[in-house]
C-alpha cells in the first residue's frame, strides 16, 4: 500500500450485536461444514481407501500412499485459482452469490466422485478421473473460505470481530466430525471387503443431503451493509478497480503477511489431521477405527477452543496470539510424534488434541486479521489470495514431504524440523504485521480513497 494514512481503531461501539448476525454466522457455519466434510472425507479416504482402489496394486503401501496424496495436492493447487475467480466476482456481485454456487459445485463434485469406477474396472482412467473431480473439489473450497469469513466479518462489530468471524473456522472441524462419524459408523458396520468395495462411497453420496440443507440455510441471508454501500461507490466510479492485479498493486505488504501467516498454520493442520493417519497406520500400526476416534476428540476440541481463541484475540490483540501460536507450533513435532511411538491410547490422543488446540491459536484470528488488511472494494480477493496460494507449497505439500521423510529417515525427526522451520516463516509474518483489534472497516475503506485520490484516479 503506498498510503500513509493508516486506518485507526474505532474509538467507540454500542455492545449489541447487530440484528441477524446470528443467522449470518449459522448460514456461513453451514456452507463450510459441507464443504469442509468433502474436503476432509477425501483427505481421509486418500489413505485408507483410494491408495487401495485407484492405483495398480502392485505398488508398496507407502508408495500407493504417496501416490493418493498426489492426487489430494491437485486439490490445493486449485484452491488459489478458485480464491481468484470468486473473489473477482464476489467483489463485483456479493460474498452471498458466490457462496452459494461454490456450495453446489463441491456438493455435486463429491457425489460423483463416490460414482468413480475403480483402477481394476478401467485402470489408469480410474485415478485420471478422480484427478479433475479432485480439482474441482478444490476450485470450489477455495473461493469458499474467504465468502463465508467476510459475510460474517463484515457485519461483526469491531470490538468482537475476531469472536465472530472465528465460527466459520470452527464449522472445519464440524465438517470433519461429521466425516469422521460416517466413516467411523460405516467402518464398524462394514467388514473391510465390504467396506473397500462399496462402502466408502455412501459417505460421497452423502453430500447431496447436507448440501441441500447448507444451500436452504444460505438463501436466508444477505450481504453486509458496508458491502453494499461500496458496490454502489464503485458502480459510480468506474475507474476504481478490484481483483487479484489491484491487490497485488494496492496491498501487496497485505497479500504477503497474510501468507507468512498461513504458512505453518497449513502445515501443521495437515500433519495432523492427514499425514497422522498415515504415521499411526503405518508406522505405529494402530487400527483404523482407533486412529478415527483419536481424530473424533481432536475436533471437537479444535471446535470448542477457537471461538474462545477469537474472544481473547479481541481481548489483547492479534500479534501477541498469533506469536504464540507460532512458537508453539515449531515444538508440536518434537514431542507429538514420540508421544505417538508409544501406541498409548491416551498419549496418541493427546498428541493429536495438542496439535489442533495449537492450530487454534493460529487458525481463530486468520479471518479478522485478513479482512483488516484490506478494504472493501477488494476484499475478498485480498483475503482469498493471501489465504490459498499459500496452500500449494504448504497445505498440498505437507503430508507428501512427511511421507517421504518417513520413508527415507525411518523417523519422525526430519518432519518435527519441517514444521519448525514453517513454525519461523509464520512467526516472522507475525511479528511484522499491524495490529487491527477493534478497527473499524470503514475506516479501512476512507484510507483507501484517501489513497486512490493521491494517485489521481479517484
Amino acid at each position: 500500500m503506498t498510503t500513509s494514512s493508516e486506518p485507526q481503531p474505532a474509538a467507540s461501539e454500542p455492545g449489541a450485536i447487530p440484528t441477524g448476525l446470528k443467522r449470518v454466522v449459522v448460514a456461513s457455519m453451514a456452507g463450510t461444514v459441507v464443504e469442509w466434510y468433502e474436503f476432509f472425507l477425501y483427505g481421509t479416504a486418500a489413505t485408507l481407501v483410494f491408495s487401495k482402489v485407484f492405483f495398480a496394486e502392485s505398488t508398496s503401501e507407502l508408495d500407493a500412499i504417496l501416490a493418493a496424496f498426489l492426487t489430494y495436492a491437485v486439490g490445493f493447487a486449485a484452491r488459489p485459482l478458485g480464491g481468484v475467480v470468486f473473489g473477482h466476482f464476489g467483489d463485483k456481485y456479493g460474498r452471498k452469490k458466490l457462496l452459494q454456487f461454490s456450495l453446489l459445485l463441491v456438493g455435486a463434485v463429491t457425489f460423483l466422485m463416490g460414482c468413480l469406477p475403480t483402477f481394476n474396472q478401467i485402470g489408469y482412467w480410474a485415478p485420471a478421473l478422480l484427478v479433475v473431480l479432485r480439482f474441482l473439489q478444490g476450485f470450489a473450497v477455495g473461493g469458499e473460505w474467504g465468502g463465508a469469513v467476510l459475510l460474517v466479518a463484515e457485519h461483526s462489530p469491531n470490538r468482537s470481530r475476531a469472536f465472530w468471524s472465528s465460527w466459520p473456522q470452527a464449522a472445519v472441524p464440524v465438517g470433519n466430525m461429521l466425516a469422521t462419524v460416517v466413516l467411523l459408523a460405516l467402518t464398524a458396520t462394514l467388514s473391510e471387503s465390504a467396506f473397500l468395495s462399496w462402502g466408502w462411497r455412501v459417505a460421497f453420496w452423502l453430500s447431496a443431503v447436507v448440501v441441500l440443507i447448507g444451500y436452504y440455510i444460505r438463501t436466508k441471508v444477505s450481504d453486509a451493509p458496508i458491502f453494499l454501500a461500496v458496490q454502489e461507490e464503485v458502480e459510480r466510479v468506474k475507474a476504481v478497480s478490484y481483483g487479484v492485479v489491484e491487490v497485488l498493486k494496492r496491498y501487496p505488504r497485505g497479500v504477503f503477511t497474510a501468507m507468512g501467516l498461513r504458512f505453518a498454520e497449513n502445515i501443521m493442520y495437515y500433519l495432523v489431521v492427514t499425514f497422522s493417519i498415515t504415521y499411526l497406520k503405518v508406522h505405529v500400526g494402530a487400527d483404523t477405527s482407533d486412529i478415527l476416534w483419536y481424530l473424533m476428540a481432536a475436533h471437537a476440541v479444535h471446535f470448542l477452543v477457537i471461538p474462545q481463541v477469537g474472544r481473547l484475540a479481541d481481548r489483547v490483540g492479534r500479534r501477541p496470539v498469533y506469536i504464540v501460536g507460532a512458537i508453539a507450533a515449531g515444538t508440536w513435532g518434537f514431542f507429538a510424534f514420540p508421544m505417538m511411538d508409544t501406541a498409548n491410547y491416551a498419549l496418541v490422543m493427546g498428541a493429536v488434541i495438542i496439535g489442533l488446540v495449537i492450530h487454534a491459536i493460529m487458525y481463530a484470528p486468520q479471518p479478522a486479521i485478513m479482512a483488516e488488511m484490506f478494504p472493501t472494494r477488494m476484499r475478498y480477493s485480498g483475503v482469498s489470495l493471501g489465504y490459498q496460494v499459500t496452500s500449494i507449497v504448504a497445505g498440498s505439500l505437507a503430508p507428501i514431504t512427511a511421507v517421504r521423510l518417513l520413508d527415507v529417515f525411518d523417523s519422525s525427526v526430519p518432519i518435527a524440523l519441517y514444521l519448525a522451520g514453517a513454525a519461523v516463516v509464520t512467526l516472522i509474518a507475525a511479528l511484522v504485521m499491524r495490529e487491527t483489534k477493534g478497527i473499524d472497516l470503514a475506516t479501512v475503506d476512507q484510507a483507501d480513497r484517501e489513497d486512490l485520490a493521491r494517485a489521481g484516479v479517484a
